[in-house]
């Protein structure tokens, strides 16, 4: 077991699967998401990690000599960490893992706000060179509802800024989270968002609620419910249909997914949109997970 003190839950995205994961930060200073549960938990109260204790953990795996190539900075706020203390942390990681590929972090648009793109290009050069945004939508009544604290400008700004630095954005949309009233301007305003920043990578997941719904849909008036199968299908026929992105690498194909699709992004338009509509016109001729395949 690697020498790190963790609190969880510990969470990071499925790419980083074989990544050193480093906890600088314990939960998310925002949290007040509600179809959010990750950070939920008493003892997920948001704290910075000392810089001393993070040192001590890096310098006991390093001396363990533990393989490291990527590294992903926990929790889910970790961007909300001062310029100096982020590049406090990546000289710590130069200092002991001097060959490491890759640091990357989840990154809140807040977070970017009083970062300048000067700043977030200094943490390119210590090796910050990947930032996974939870965009979710890119309507703002939606992102309203769900408390996001987020806009279709301030998503586009930060976004914009990440581009601008040289790093590489990796967008997350939740398909379904408009419910059936709000989903078809929930897609075409999220696709309107990806248009205006060409991230360089866009996935979608399923909106669900293992630990119940009832927080989410106090801000509904009883207007939402998840979408059916083929509503989910639906609403990502009307996302691909009005996405115009120019080399975006697309993967829907996290685990709570009953459509798996991957493509590049515009060059596979045509065929991720034929995939989508077959599932919706044609089932059975497409395969799909079942129920017992789905989780988070």
């Amino acid at each position: 077991m690697y020498p790190l003190d963790y609190i969880d839950p510990v969470f990071r995205p499925p790419s980083e699967a074989r990544s050193l994961i480093l906890q600088v930060a314990n939960g998310c200073s925002w949290n007040k998401c509600t179809f959010c549960d990750m950070y939920t938990q008493p003892q997920k109260r948001f704290r910075p990690k000392p810089i001393d204790e993070l040192e001590q953990e890096l310098k006991a795996l390093a001396e363990a000599g533990y393989p490291v190539r990527r590294i992903f900075l926990a929790d889910g706020d970790a961007m909300t960490l001062s310029v100096r203390r982020l590049k406090d942390i990546l000289k710590l990681i130069n200092d002991y893992y001097p060959n490491v590929q890759r640091v990357s972090s989840y990154c809140l648009p807040r977070n970017l706000k009083n970062k300048t793109v000067e700043e977030l290009a200094e943490l390119r050069e210590l090796g910050l060179t990947l930032m996974y945004v939870g965009c979710e939508s890119g309507d703002d009544e939606v992102l309203e509802k769900v408390e996001k604290g987020e806009s279709f400008d301030s998503s586009l700004s930060a976004l914009q800024k990440i581009k601008q630095s040289g790093m590489q954005s990796s967008v997350m949309i939740l398909n379904g989270l408009g419910g059936p009233e709000l989903s078809e301007q929930h897609a075409i305003n999220s696709a309107k968002l990806m248009n205006a920043a060409q991230p360089d990578y866009l996935s979608t997941l399923v909106v669900e609620f293992p630990m119940g719904s009832e927080h989410f849909e106090k801000n509904w008036d009883g207007r939402w419910r998840k979408l059916a199968k083929m509503e989910l299908f639906r609403e990502m026929e009307v996302l691909l249909d009005n996405l115009d992105l120019e080399k975006t690498i697309f993967r829907s194909d996290h685990a709570s997914n009953y459509l798996v699709l991957k493509g590049v992004l515009g060059k596979d338009k045509t065929k991720l949109l034929n995939q989508v509509r077959t599932a919706i016109h044609q089932p059975g001729m497409i395969p799909l997970r079942e129920e017992w395949q789905r989780g988070l």
